[in-house]
């Protein structure tokens, strides 16, 4: 009997002519992480659907994760309006009672967090393609193991978390069968273009909310940059979700530059046109090395059922891509650990812009008034405890590019109850460790204020002023030309103390040039390129960090860059 069934799939294979399209065959559930079990088996597993009109022979068929790919190797036809649970060897003999099963050799380890699967037809062309997360569920309790992701509407199987929720089935998921969340939920909204920035002065990537429709969303004439760049040569979609679009430009961007680009009449994958919009912002950023980003609040002992967040502020003039930077933690035995990636992928952080960073955003928005949402990511944050901690902030290289060592005895002392209290930075002109550049969030700010300017900013006016270098670049070799260099400033009052600070470009202090010297309303400074012990420096870039301040709290925080060359006489 077993060769009769062989051929009978043989023969339903054969009349699954046609080819197979996009969305014909989906994902529409997934067991991601099985524990505690529920009433199913503890292992993984995802689960398709034909949601087409014939039958498909699955044999070579691949699922993919980051790490790997699964291939089917096996005649199967699954048959229109049908199911069949894709799962490891081991794991089939425990998911057959449920339905139709294939265990497949090599089959991917699902991330309980989330991760990017995809379903590829025997040719290699992408079925369907779903990047999943722990958000998904929309149950902070399911999320935490034992029940299944499920896709509400397989009609609309293009769009991502709007149409999947967590298993309602009292075992905890639906292997072989109807979705207990099935139901209408057709997409009726078009995509929103979320964010941009440049690979390289040539190409630029979009990344919107939802796919779009591969073919007609690549019509360069529906995209225009800003600042004469204009209409790109050409677009393409990338794949597999195709949430994203690079646009190959006839003209290149200057590096540091801001820019916009508008996106008119975008398609997504359902057909829905994106709405008039403001233009988003873009840009090719600069590698972050200086204390460009500065911690700016922080909110280290929540509400009850509250989380932890880290607010940082962009006070440069640079453009700054987050994938580049980390945030992390010191041990008690002062090491630098627990670091986590701000961004996965390039995000820009445009100059005089605020960033915040949380476990969970909905959360955020429930405890406290987040005036831009978009500017709020979710990310694991290393542990930072309720009476005193240390916040990190890092570059690729492992440099240090700001770090605060926070006290809960910084807060007001009238405070009775800290929790849900954040700490903000007054000024970001002084030092991020002086806990006198530090106070508790305003009552009437309700406490934090995540995403916007800090309650107690205003305690401190900034003064009024310009510093120049020059030259820029000197040769300190006794010539008689360019032998130092001048650092002048020009005040619009009297009564300023000032101090100047030399930095080489590894951050460390080679001349604490100026202390506390009582300043006019105009004067200067030299620097002859000599360190504290008065021998030479060598040749290179130097940071000058020029501050002032007054006896009625006005602050000024100047940064230039000085180079100094070698020359021989």
């Amino acid at each position: 009997m077993r060769w009769l069934y062989g051929l009978l799939l043989l023969l339903c294979g054969a009349h699954s002519s046609g080819q197979v399209n996009r969305y014909d065959v989906v994902i529409d559930e997934i067991m991601a992480d099985p524990s505690p079990v529920r009433g199913l088996p503890e292992v993984e597993f995802i689960e398709l659907k034909n949601v087409s009109s014939k039958g498909v022979n699955l044999n070579g068929w691949k699922i993919s994760d980051a790490t790997g790919t699964a291939t089917v190797n096996q005649s199967y036809v699954l048959q229109p309006d049908s199911f069949v649970i894709l799962c490891s060897t081991s794991a089939s003999v425990q998911l057959s009672s449920f339905g139709a099963t294939l265990g497949i050799p090599n089959f991917p380890s699902l991330d309980n967090d989330g991760e990017l699967l995809t379903l590829r037809a025997g040719d290699g062309r992408v079925i369907h393609a779903l990047a999943y997360s722990k958000l998904w569920y929309g149950n902070a309790l399911k999320s935490e193991g034992g029940w299944t992701l499920e896709m509400m509407d397989v009609a609309n199987a293009c769009s991502g978390a709007s149409n999947w929720t967590a298993s309602r089935a009292e075992s905890g998921g639906t292997p072989g069968k109807k979705n207990s969340v099935d139901a209408v939920n057709r997409d009726g909204k078009g995509p929103v273009l979320l964010r941009s920035y440049a690979r390289d002065s040539l190409s630029l990537v979009l990344t919107f909310d939802e796919p779009l429709d591969s073919a007609s969303a690549t019509v360069a004439e529906k995209y225009k940059v800003s600042d004469g760049i204009g209409i790109p040569r050409s677009v393409v979609a990338v794949s597999p979700l195709f949430t994203q679009l690079i646009l190959f430009l006839n003209l290149p961007l200057q590096k540091n530059k801001p820019y916009t680009v508008e996106a008119k009449k975008v398609p997504d994958c359902s057909g829905n046109l994106n709405l008039p919009a403001d233009p988003v912002k873009t840009g090719l950023a600069v590698r972050v090395d200086t204390p460009d980003i500065v911690i700016n609040e922080i909110l280290f002992n929540p509400k009850p059922g509250g989380g932890d967040y880290v607010e940082v502020y962009n006070g440069s003039k640079n453009i700054v891509d987050l994938k580049e930077l980390f945030m992390g933690n010191r041990s008690s035995l002062n090491t630098i650990g627990n670091l986590h990636q701000l961004a996965p992928e390039s995000r820009l952080l445009f100059p005089d812009e605020y960033l915040v960073l949380t476990a969970d955003a909905s959360i955020l928005q429930q405890d406290y008034l987040v005036k831009n949402p978009a500017a709020v990511i979710e990310m694991p944050l290393p542990s930072y405890p309720d009476d005193k901690g240390t916040v990190v902030l890092l570059n690729n290289a492992g440099k240090v590019i700001d770090e605060l060592r926070y006290d809960e005895k910084w807060h007001f002392k009238l405070i009775d109850d800290r929790q849900g209290v954040a700490l903000e930075r007054i000024s970001f002109n002084k030092p991020t460790q002086d806990p006198a550049n530090w106070h508790s969030a305003a009552t009437k700010a309700g406490y934090g204020t995540p995403t916007y300017r800090n309650s107690q900013a205003s305690l401190y006016p900034q003064l009024d002023g310009t510093v120049t270098i020059s030259p820029q670049l000197f040769s300190p070799n006794n010539d008689g030309r360019d032998d130092f260099t001048t650092i002048a400033y020009q005040l619009q009052e009297p009564g300023y103390v000032c101090n100047i600070t030399l930095f080489n470009v590894q951050g460390f202090v080679v001349r604490m040039l100026v202390r506390n010297a009582l300043c006019g309303t105009s004067g200067y400074f030299r620097w002859d390129g000599l360190d504290e012990k008065n021998n030479a420096l060598p040749g290179g870039q130097y940071i000058a960090l020029i501050e002032f301040f007054d006896l009625h709290g006005k602050t000024g925080r100047f940064k230039q860059v000085i180079t100094l060359v070698k020359r021989v006489q």
